[in-house]
């Protein structure tokens, strides 16, 4: 295990009600942007949950901020922020609400020219001057409430660029599970899926003499195999739901990543597929993660039959063997969510797919990805080609 050091500074507020104490944990003198998405907490009493709490701040509201929030979007909550000296950010709806909320925070004191400029040149955790935020989490999936990461989309250019800096780490969560009960179908599925992935990205690369960090990913691993396919059938048990926020916010919160190598290739290879054609994310995730495990397979089949004999329980056969069983078990799950696994089956225009992210990698220097840069943008091609 190599040396670390780690800080999660993001106070949780966990179960039924909590929003009860959303008032004592704001600044007395805040003004507040509160910022939400489509207006589903309009419908499900979240939204006059919270603005009860918040009477006797000064509130300012921005709505409709996107799954995959874009650039184009935020801008416009950017002047918002700036006209009414906005100096607390309250954050209502899933991860991206909560993405966009961290990305507001920088950019509304930004003073350096375009704000985008800080997600191109990965800037942003030099900002010192940062908006504090607080979250009432509706979607469990990308652990955004409980970390210091956030990804944006620009409709102008098709990108989605990644950020991540410790200021923006929420101030505190309010995570209360009865809110599973609401949500559609398809975003309860991708939120296995995603944090399922989120998991393996810490966990795939290689074995790194990190026994704590191994059994939490595993133990995360096999929760979500457990309860994943029924909180999708019973969104209504609050037992379950309960078990599947929590797995969604563990996966992404930093502590699986201390001290270990990570790889977020398959993240990285993902946006673009999101940025280019509106694939939901957890889907990309679901495309894109196998086939990197089959084209870099001789990198991680170590840890890929690690993965085997302890999450699916296979025992028997090779290193080789156990590996790639553990592959064909992982799109199976995926597919057992009913989530397709080819890019094929999204979009018409998928051959060209590959080259088109080989270029922008190519023009963006990103020639090395995943764990020590063993990804390689020829390697990236490959895999796109493999998941057509």
């Amino acid at each position: 295990m190599n040396s670390f050091e780690f800080r999660n500074p993001t106070k949780i507020l966990f179960g039924k009600g909590k929003i009860a104490q959303l008032k004592s944990n704001i600044p007395a003198n805040a003004s507040i942007l509160f910022v939400y998405g489509g207006g589903s907490i309009k419908k499900n009493g979240i939204y006059d949950q919270a603005m009860q709490e918040l009477a006797g701040f000064e509130v300012t509201e921005f709505g409709g901020i996107e799954a995959n929030p874009r650039y184009e979007t935020l801008m416009k909550a950017v002047a918002l922020g700036r006209e009414k000296k906005i100096n607390f950010i309250l954050a209502v709806g899933g991860g991206s609400v909560i993405d966009g909320a961290k990305f507001l925070a920088l950019a509304i004191p930004y003073e350096a020219g375009d704000p985008w400029d800080m997600l191109v040149q990965q800037t942003a955790a030099k900002q010192k001057n940062v908006i504090p935020i607080g979250t009432k989490l509706t979607l469990p999936a990308t652990g955004s409430e409980m970390n210091g990461s956030s990804v944006i989309s620009r409709e102008s250019t098709r990108e989605k660029l990644a950020f991540g800096a410790p200021s923006v780490y929420p101030v505190f969560s309010i995570l209360d599970p009865t809110v599973v009960k609401t949500l559609p179908r398809i975003q309860v599925v991708n939120g296995v899926i995603d944090s399922f992935c989120h998991v393996l990205e810490q966990y795939m690369t290689y074995p790194a003499d990190a026994p704590i960090q191994d059994r939490f990913a595993e133990g995360i691993l096999s929760t979500l195999i457990e309860i994943g396919p029924k909180v999708v059938e019973n969104q209504q048990d609050e037992v379950l739901a309960g078990n599947f926020m929590w797995a969604c916010t563990q996966a992404l919160n930093g502590w699986l990543s201390q001290g270990v190598p990570t790889d977020w290739a398959t993240h990285r290879i993902g946006h673009e597929l999101t940025a280019l054609y509106g694939i939901d994310h957890a889907q990309t995730l679901a495309i894109i993660g196998p086939n990197l495990y089959r084209v870099m397979f001789t990198h991680k089949k170590d840890k890929l039959a690690q993965f085997a004999e302890r999450v699916w329980g296979i025992k028997e056969g090779s290193t080789e063997e156990k590996a790639k069983a553990a592959i064909e078990k992982t799109a199976e799950f995926f597919r057992s969510l009913g989530v397709k696994t080819k890019l094929s089956e999204y979009t018409p225009d998928y051959q060209q797919t590959a080259d088109i992210i080989y270029n922008r990698f190519k023009t963006r220097n990103w020639l090395g990805l995943g764990e020590n840069g063993i990804v390689t943008i020829d390697k990236v091609k490959e895999i796109v080609e493999l998941s057509y």
